[in-house]
């Protein structure tokens, strides 16, 4: 799972302050950093077919967020997606 400390490094690279956990890009960079993790652990465990279902769920939700970050703030949306390394 993400660290506590992880999340906050997150924060900070992305938020707009320290306490900003709401924004989009944040939002963003802590789904792929849990969908990461997901894909890692399936690396091992193959038949996790519960958890594949939920990094599903969560690879929609960034998906969504993505979209509207593209509609409102284009230019915030090329950074992400470089700094990520999300692929489009």
């Amino acid at each position: 799972m993400v660290t506590t400390e992880r999340k906050k490094e997150i924060i900070k690279q992305f938020g707009k302050s320290e306490n900003d956990t709401g924004s989009t890009e944040v939002q963003i960079a802590l789904l792929t950093e849990r969908i990461k993790y997901l894909t890692e652990h399936f690396k091992t465990f193959k038949k996790d077919f519960n958890s594949r279902r939920g990094m599903l769920i969560l690879i929609g939700r960034r998906r969504r967020f993505l979209d509207y970050l593209k509609t409102t703030n284009l230019d915030s949306y090329k950074k992400i997606i470089v700094d990520l390394g999300i692929r489009k």
